[in-house]
C-alpha cells in the first residue's frame, strides 16, 4: 500500500507533464491579481449600468459617470493583462514576461491615478 506522500511524488515527476501545472509562486500571485482586479472591474461596471439607468431620476449622477468610466476602463485593462499573465505563466508561454511587465506598469499607473494628492 502506497502513502499520499509516495502517490504525490508520482504525479509531479518529469515523465508526467499533464499533471504539472507550473504553479509557481508569481503565478498563485497573478491569480490573486486577477481575481481582484477581475472583481473590482466588473463591480465597477454594475456600478457604471446603475448610474446609467439612474440618470434620469437623479441628475447629480451624471457628473459621477465621466470618471466612473475611467476607473472602470483602467480595471478592465488590468483585468484582460491579469488574465493574459496569469495564463502565459501558467503555461509558459513565452510573451508571459510582456504581459506582466505590461500588467505591472499598468498597477502602477493605476496607483498612481487614484494616489490622493
Amino acid at each position: 500500500m502506497m502513502n499520499p506522500t509516495q502517490n504525490s511524488g508520482l504525479a509531479r515527476s518529469e515523465g508526467n507533464a499533464e499533471a504539472d501545472l507550473n504553479m509557481r509562486p508569481v503565478t498563485v500571485l497573478l491569480g490573486i491579481v486577477m481575481g481582484t482586479v477581475g472583481s473590482v472591474a466588473s463591480g465597477l461596471l454594475l456600478v457604471c449600468l446603475i448610474f446609467w439607468m439612474l440618470e434620469a431620476e437623479y441628475p447629480r449622477l451624471s457628473a459621477e459617470i465621466p470618471t466612473l468610466a475611467v476607473a472602470t476602463s483602467m480595471f478592465t485593462f488590468l483585468s484582460l493583462f491579469a488574465g493574459l499573465s496569469f495564463y502565459g505563466s501558467l503555461k509558459s508561454r513565452p510573451w508571459r514576461h510582456i504581459t506582466m511587465m505590461v500588467l505591472w506598469a499598468g498597477i502602477a499607473t493605476v496607483g498612481w491615478y487614484f494616489w490622493p494628492e
